[in-house]
């Protein structure tokens, strides 16, 4: 081999296969459709979950669980994270949090839980706070604002029953 013959045979833009334009071609008569049957029809289409006649295993396998759309997603961080992230007398906002990667990923609702020790002084917003957080907050010399929920669960139960009817 040459280095010349390296891009032999490779084009730029590959001619579309005319099909059912005589013998000679090799995609004459039956077009590369075979013979007879529903895939050499014009307009044949079948469903994705179709499996050759067979019961589909979509049919076969039980249904089971459950999954609620309606319900907020909650992210959890620990008193113990916001300690190591941010310093003294900082204001610790749900913008900050995921600026700084302790609340990452798409959520609803932030819920500050209370593992770890905090010994800074820190303003903590977050929609829901646990009793050992809050209490480890307000130790430390910070303070707690609670953010509303997005939706309420009487809110979430009003949709729901909206959406039956």
């Amino acid at each position: 081999m040459n280095l010349n013959d390296v891009h032999r045979g490779i084009t730029k833009f590959k001619n579309r296969k005319r099909i059912g334009r005589g013998v000679g071609s090799g995609t004459g008569k039956t077009s590369g459709r075979g013979h007879k049957g529903h895939k050499s029809r014009s307009g044949y289409s079948r469903k994705p979950t179709f499996q050759g006649g067979a019961m589909p295993m979509v049919r076969r396998i039980p249904k089971r669980g459950f999954t609620n759309r309606y319900a907020s997603v909650v992210f959890a961080v620990n008193v113990g994270q916001l300690a190591d992230a941010f310093n003294d007398g900082d204001e610790v906002t749900l913008e900050v949090m995921s600026a700084k990667n302790v609340a990452k990923g798409s959520f609803d609702e932030v819920k500050i839980l209370g593992d770890g020790a905090l010994t800074k002084k820190l303003t903590v917003t977050a929609h829901r706070f646990s009793k050992s957080a809050e209490e480890k907050i307000t130790a430390a010399g910070g303070t707690v604002i609670k953010l509303p929920a997005k939706k309420t669960p009487a809110e979430r139960g009003a949709f729901l029953a909206a959406a039956k009817q």
